[in-house]
């Protein structure tokens, strides 16, 4: 009996110990000065090569006209402390951008892709762990820079018919926004949109559910014009589940409700398909850790070692028992996007089936001028 009550109490320690030490991170992130009266960083000026990580538009770089273009929004790599929102000329924010998410997270879509990836005046970690109204809004300014440079994006991109929005976590948010209040309104954009990803994103079914009043869940990945959104949980952590239900938002009007007893939209990456199936390890096309690569080098990929499947609205996986795949690191790395893509294979091969599906398409007509 004293075994048994030693071992409930050590457990009831740890828990305890757990939830102190994450209240004194976030105390520690937290600025400590309303929002309201928060003075934000200088704006990007996406008409400059240094707002983007990456613009083929931009003499710096190069377009293939045969590729799709590709608007990409990292996650979040800014973890905050004093500032609310995250500097687009901050080098340490820079460096994870570069390091981490392009590679594993833009690298997939590269090898079809025109990739376009903006700077922005990011929302900080900390933002992503309460649902305080300043967290709120913070994220909600972050949307403007984004629709800027989405705007910016539409007027000098240089590919041909369509498009693919791509959005990471953070991102994800932001690129959902883009989609219900740019797109989805202008019919010559809806009908240009090959593909949208939210990666790492609980997008609400109620919105990107079948059918939608917005942009459907794909159903195979011969479809067009539909979204692909995931949320991504370690099959043994069930409890991290219930943490990030806790604390989804999504778009209401201008700004950001929790999501509540909704359920999010889970389309499973070894598929391309919104569907409850167990889809096994077989099915993978290649999970890797591309962290350091240099960009344009396509990484090692590991097949077959990464099975999934849809339950809640959310994607419970088992991936590979390796270090490459650890969530080691800081707390604060921890509670950001993966610095690894276990989809890498199956996006690179999703996004390409469904431009090729897009190329076939009737091309719209073109008025002749009087």
């Amino acid at each position: 009996m004293s075994l048994l009550i030693g071992a409930v109490a050590g457990a009831f320690l740890a828990v305890a110990f757990l939830y102190l030490q994450n209240d004194i991170h976030r105390n520690y992130l937290d600025p400590k000065i309303p929002f309201q009266i928060y003075n934000p960083p200088p704006a990007p000026n996406y008409d400059r090569s240094d707002s983007w990580f990456l613009n083929p538009a931009l003499a710096k770089f190069y377009a293939d006209p045969r590729k799709v273009d590709v608007f990409f929004v990292h996650g979040t790599s800014y973890n905050g402390g004093k500032d609310w929102l995250g500097s687009t000329s901050s080098n340490t924010i820079q460096q994870e951008v570069q390091r981490v998410q392009l590679p594993n997270y833009a690298g997939p879509f590269a090898i079809m892709g025109n990739i376009y990836a903006p700077k922005y005046r990011q929302a900080s970690l900390y933002t992503q762990l309460t649902l305080r109204d300043d967290a709120r809004e913070a994220r909600q300014f972050a949307y403007h820079d984004v629709l800027a440079a989405f705007t910016h994006f539409l007027k000098t991109r240089r590919g041909g018919h369509g498009f693919m929005i791509v959005g990471v976590e953070q991102g994800g948010l932001l690129a959902e926004r883009l989609l219900r209040d740019v797109v989805v309104p202008n019919p010559d954009l809806r009908g240009q949109l090959v593909a949208a990803y939210l990666l790492e994103t609980l997008a609400p079914e109620s919105q990107f559910g079948n059918p939608s009043p917005w942009v459907p869940a794909c159903m195979s990945r011969q479809q067009t014009g539909c979204v692909v959104s995931y949320l991504s949980i370690n099959s043994g952590r069930p409890d991290i589940a219930l943490q990030v239900l806790q604390k989804a938002v999504y778009w209401q009007g201008d700004g950001l409700e929790g999501l509540g007893s909704q359920k999010g939209v889970c389309v499973n990456p070894l598929i391309g398909a919104a569907t409850n199936e167990e889809v096994d390890a077989r099915r993978s096309l290649g999970a890797t850790n591309a962290t350091d690569l240099e960009w344009g080098t396509e990484p090692a990929r590991i097949a077959r070692k990464v099975s999934a499947h849809c339950l809640g609205g959310l994607l419970f996986v088992d991936k590979p028992k390796s270090p490459s795949f650890d969530d080691g690191g800081t707390w604060e790395e921890k509670r950001k996007v993966n610095p690894y893509n276990l989809f890498y294979g199956d996006l690179q091969a999703d996004m390409q089936a469904r431009w090729l599906s897009f190329q076939a398409l009737p091309k719209p007509s073109v008025q002749a001028k009087p």
